[in-house]
């Protein structure tokens, strides 16, 4: 497999949206074209995505917001599972989010999607069930 780990540009953001599809991870009410366009502007490094030839086969958001570093939006499509590049995008974002400055990490992850949870369980990150998250929107 060969593939380049880049930042994504304003011309991807439709092609990460159906990579989201594709790889059916569980939608949000911000997975749409406006939402991303607004993340670039707002942190143009924080969307990275993995191009074989001319296709996006992964993406991961690593979001810097001067306090903690969020890893999310992990995707893989499902042909290219299994090969390491889901590893290799969260490096990448982890290597962005510590260039940034950011000290401490999170990961937000589906509960309820087994696969997502046993990747990140099958890594470094330590599950942290003792909190709960609340969400507004």
């Amino acid at each position: 497999m060969v593939f380049a780990i880049r930042t994504a540009t304003a011309d991807d953001l439709r092609s990460i949206l159906e990579l989201w599809g594709h790889a059916q991870v569980e939608p949000g009410h911000t997975d749409d074209f406006e939402s991303l366009t607004k993340l670039i502007m707002h942190d143009p490094e924080a969307v990275l995505i993995a191009v074989e030839e001319a296709a996006i086969v992964g993406s991961v958001i690593a979001a810097w917001d001067g306090w903690r570093g969020t890893i999310y939006r992990l995707a893989v499509t499902p042909s290219y599972r299994r090969r390491g590049l889901g590893t290799e995008l969260v490096g990448a974002a982890v290597r962005r989010l510590r260039a940034a400055g950011a000290v401490r990490l999170q990961a937000i992850v589906v509960e309820t999607d087994a696969q997502a949870a046993g990747f990140w369980r099958a890594g470094d990150w330590i599950e942290q069930v003792e909190r709960l998250r609340f969400t507004l929107g």
